[in-house]
């Protein structure tokens, strides 16, 4: 089984994690993303926010050394909220249960909070395997697909 483990976003990671926000068939699964995945200017200047920012926890996603993604917490409107990226060549391979269950230990905040496109059946399934419950829809606009699409909200206690 692949080890999957979780370190500090380093300088030398944003390169690949720009290449893995801004592919195409995963962009439109997530749905809710930048408004252009393919500005780097933007995403450089996310990245250096949120790597930066109090209260935010960002984390590099690794699978037997290799980065294959990221996960990170954030606080709006005094809640927080989880977030992951997966590489699509690594989806399907438990790769996000394992490093959220990882990431649940390192930010100890509850209750915790996730979103994720109503059809996004694969994410919906790791965050209620790892005990987030869904406490309600709602439906606003989807960068990736241009329209208003429904979003499951869910929550950890």
């Amino acid at each position: 089984m692949a080890e999957v483990a979780l370190r500090p976003i380093e300088d030398s990671d944003l390169d690949a994690l720009f290449e893995q926000m801004r592919d195409p068939e995963a962009v439109l699964m997530a749905a809710f993303t930048a408004e252009d995945p393919d500005d780097r200017e933007a995403f450089d200047a996310h990245m250096a926010k949120v790597r930066t920012t109090d209260g935010t926890t960002v984390r590099a996603v690794t699978r037997d050394g290799r980065l294959v993604g990221s996960i990170g917490s954030f606080v709006v409107e005094g809640d927080t909220e989880v977030t992951y990226w997966i590489d699509r060549s690594a989806w399907g391979q438990g790769i996000a249960g394992r490093a959220l269950a990882l990431f649940l230990d390192v930010v100890p905040v509850r209750p915790l909070h996730a979103r994720a496109a109503s059809d996004n059946l694969g994410s919906l399934r790791v965050l209620r395997k790892a005990g987030f419950t869904v406490v309600g829809t709602e439906v606003s606009y989807a960068s990736a697909r241009k329209a208003e699409t429904e979003e499951t909200i869910l929550r950890l206690e």
